[in-house]
């Protein structure tokens, strides 16, 4: 009885120094965003200041920040990235799958010597190849203008996508072959199994796969800066944000720049909230694949 009641005091304390440290992360985690929020409610203008808790709250930052004309135009940056971000993301989702299919069912001369090979590129990260593919597209004419800039940007996102295939290419594994053979049986072409058969019951990994094509354009800086360049109109708001924190006008945009920050995270949120039930299974579908 002795031994059982120290079993159970232990494992009380156990539990009790797991939830600490859950808590501890829980705030560290949070309190960023929470500063955020707060900066971006904030009525005193300027830097930050030397303390957190503003003196004042005000919805004005938002405001100005949706509704602001002139060289810092948050709503077109808005626009742009919303409009790289849609055409990358369905671009890059339908390059994805059928890479993500053919890897999947199909047998081919070099097939594993390729999936090693995309394996060991994804380990390097995009930026190291970034300078040859500004000269690239400088080369095809496709710097010449803003909106150009923006088709490049969305080019180079749809198209490096296809070596993420390893996740929906798990997903498709799950998938028995036995229903593909069946169709094949009844007169059916691979493009017809493709879009009539995996296709439906593929809807976890069609989301994730959406999902993080959208993300990306959404957040990326580095190279989208290469691209665009000094062009205002067409930046993105990943640029244009940090913009705002340039000497010449970090004083006037400080608390605005924390509006714009919370503004840009809503779709993500909202995106991942209304999917994280396909994301889950799209995940897990891959790890038994």
């Amino acid at each position: 009885m002795k031994k059982q009641g120290s079993m159970k005091t232990r494992k009380l304390i156990n539990n009790v120094v797991v939830h600490l440290i859950l808590a501890v992360l829980a705030v560290i985690w949070v309190l960023p965003i929470f500063f955020a929020i707060l900066t971006s409610l904030r009525k005193e203008g300027g830097r930050e200041k030397s303390y957190i808790w503003p003196k004042g709250f005000t919805l004005d930052n938002y405001k100005n920040v949706l509704f602001q004309e002139g060289s810092l135009n948050f709503p077109r940056w808005f626009l742009n990235t919303l409009i790289v971000a849609i055409f990358s993301c369905l671009l890059a989702a339908f390059f994805v799958l059928c890479v993500s299919y053919v890897m999947s069912r199909l047998r081919f001369k070099m097939r594993k010597k390729y999936m090693n090979i995309a394996l060991i590129l994804g380990m390097f990260p995009g930026f190291m190849s970034m300078i040859a593919v500004y000269y690239i597209i400088k080369g095809l004419g496709l710097l010449e203008s803003g909106p150009m800039k923006l088709l490049s940007l969305v080019i180079v996102y749809a198209g490096g996508a296809g070596l993420g295939f390893y996740i929906a290419k798990g997903f498709f594994d799950t998938i028995p072959k036995t229903i593909d053979e069946a169709a094949y049986i009844d007169g059916a072409t691979k493009w017809d199994v493709f879009r009539r058969i995996t296709i439906p019951l593929s809807k976890p990994i069609i989301v994730y796969t959406l999902l993080t094509s959208f993300m990306g354009p959404w957040v990326d800086y580095i190279f989208a800066r290469v691209i665009l360049g000094n062009d205002r109109d067409y930046y993105t708001v990943a640029i244009g944000l940090w913009t705002m924190l340039e000497k010449e006008f970090i004083e006037y945009y400080y608390t605005q720049f924390f509006a714009g920050c919370i503004i840009i995270s809503i779709p993500i949120a909202a995106l991942f909230l209304f999917t994280q039930k396909f994301y889950v299974e799209s995940v897990a579908g891959a790890v038994k694949g």
